[in-house]
């Protein structure tokens, strides 16, 4: 199923603030409007930030160097799929900074162990090394974006915010 900003948002799109977004943050601190959750949209390779049905900010992603399908498995390339919590964040990511999800949940655990495989772990949205060209796919199954945006992010974004990823 994909969540479309309409479905999403009540049926009617709310006009973006943008408040957080392209602004380089001078300190970790972030002054906006609360985010109260993060929805990904894998095909469109974009992250919408919102604050209620607001969106306040929009990236664009890379992700997993396979990146069709739900990930199933550690060392599938995949990103996941469903519904998640950001769950930990990491200052001294080799990543620049990243916020982690609750990958895997209890389904994700479920379908891997039928096929006799661990699920994998430690999903996070991340940075971009400079070896790393934007645009492709790159990454384990994470989600990145640019340093300057996970700036933006890791200070807008708290632990326990809802993340949705649809295909």
């Amino acid at each position: 199923m994909t969540i479309s900003r309409r479905v999403l948002l009540g049926g009617a799109l709310a006009a973006p603030v943008l408040a957080g977004c392209s602004r380089r943050p001078q300190s970790l601190a972030y002054d906006g409007p609360p985010v109260t959750g993060i929805v990904v949209t894998k095909a469109a390779r974009r992250m919408l930030l919102l604050s209620g049905r607001t969106v306040i900010c929009e990236h664009r992603v890379d992700l997993g160097s396979n990146p069709v399908g739900p990930k199933r498995w550690e060392g599938d390339g995949r990103t996941p799929e469903g519904f998640y919590i950001v769950d930990k964040r990491n200052p001294k990511s080799q990543y620049h900074l990243s916020v982690g999800i609750s990958y895997p949940n209890a389904q994700d655990m479920a379908y891997a162990a039928a096929l006799g495989r661990p699920p994998g772990g430690d999903i996070f949205f991340h940075g971009t090394p400079p070896d790393k060209p934007r645009g492709t796919d790159w990454t384990a199954g994470c989600m990145a974006v640019s340093n300057r945006e996970i700036e933006e992010i890791y200070a807008m974004v708290r632990d326990g915010t809802p993340v949705w990823i649809s295909p």
